[in-house]
């Protein structure tokens, strides 16, 4: 099925939460995953880490990162 219409123009805004990034070896793409608190992140980056590579991206609030690689930048 073929999509219609204008695509957007506007890049796909973050939730707040946090974040981590899942890859699998090897592979250029990734996953964004968002956990409500990082107690959930530390045990899905537990969950993930047997075979895939996780990283953690930080925190996302009122469209800033607070912390991680990206801090103080707008999303």
């Amino acid at each position: 099925m073929q999509r219609r219409g204008r695509p957007s123009t506007q890049p796909p805004k973050l939730r707040d939460g946090f974040y981590i990034e899942l890859r699998t070896q090897g592979s250029t793409s990734a996953i964004k995953i968002i956990r409500k608190n990082m107690d959930e992140v530390k045990k899905a980056m537990d969950l993930y880490s047997a075979n895939k590579i996780v990283k953690y991206l930080g925190q996302v609030k009122d469209g800033k990162w607070v912390d991680g690689d990206n801090k103080g930048k707008s999303i």
